[in-house]
């Protein structure tokens, strides 16, 4: 099968919510309810996208204040409509963060770090920024194991094109000895790693197969960087691969490995 390689695509808002944006709707609120914050405090959410974890922040955690910080114009503009006025979001990556140091008590960053050049450096920003006592928590799908829709697929995939870009083979950050390793140090304390795991039903195959056309993430981009009759080819090995049941529906897990810390210090 012959494909140009594709990259990664992280611009179009709408798109992405309807390919995975619907399900990070999903676990953010699972990921708070681990995290488990006290009221009252100033939140960061770094690489918030179009928004679905500042969103969950605001309506489940009582913040003081919260900022969201991404580098994709596209998707800033889908927070900004989602949000209004109720989140500060800013443009910025990971690695350097528009935000004084010490500014904020709770620094969240969700389904991004795999995707940042130099996740050592991000962490070490989110350090920068985070205030003594306080605390610093992330959490990434779990590409090798049970985020089943994105399974199912590079497995269909690289039964078709060995050199397939999977993100389970991609992303070695996105387990849980790898997380507690990248949060090891003399300043964290109480490192924890949890797995999330929330429901992903699609009501049909083509609820399940529209969203790969629209291009958006890694799946999307490969499937739209391959010719018409390569892309039908896995669209049919999808097909008969996914748990369809007898009225066209298919449910599945999404899992999320999660980690948290605490900030070595005293808190404000």
């Amino acid at each position: 099968m012959n494909a140009e390689r594709a990259s990664d695509t992280w611009q179009q808002g709408d798109a992405y919510e309807r390919y995975v944006g619907r399900w990070s709707r999903r676990v953010a609120p699972a990921f708070l309810r681990w995290l488990d914050a006290a009221p009252g405090l100033r939140w960061l959410d770094v690489g918030c996208g179009t928004g679905a974890l500042t969103e969950a922040i605001l309506d489940g955690c009582a913040p003081a204040s919260v900022v969201g910080v991404e580098p994709s114009d596209g998707f800033l503009t889908t927070a900004r409509e989602r949000l209004g006025e109720r989140a500060v979001l800013l443009t910025g990556s990971a690695e350097v963060i528009p935000q004084d140091d010490a500014s904020a008590d709770v620094v969240v960053s969700g389904l991004v770090l795999n995707f940042v050049p130099d996740a050592r450096a991000a962490v070490a920003d989110l350090l920068r920024v985070t205030a003594p006592g306080g605390t610093i928590a992330a959490y990434v799908w779990d590409y090798a194991g049970r985020m089943e829709l994105m399974r199912y697929f590079w497995d269909a995939a690289a039964e078709l094109d060995p050199d397939a870009p999977d993100e389970g083979a991609r992303f070695p950050l996105c387990d849980p000895l790898a997380l507690e390793d990248l949060f090891a140090g003399p300043r964290f304390a109480a490192v924890g790693v949890s797995s999330l795991d929330v429901p992903t039903p699609f009501a049909s195959f083509d609820d399940y197969w529209e969203p790969f056309l629209g291009g958006q993430g890694p799946g999307p981009a490969y499937a739209m960087s391959l010719d018409g009759d390569a892309r039908a080819q896995l669209r049919e090995r999808l097909r008969a691969r996914l748990p369809i049941r007898g009225d066209g529906s298919i449910p599945l897990i999404a899992r999320a490995w999660a980690v948290r810390a605490s900030v070595a210090g005293v808190s404000r």
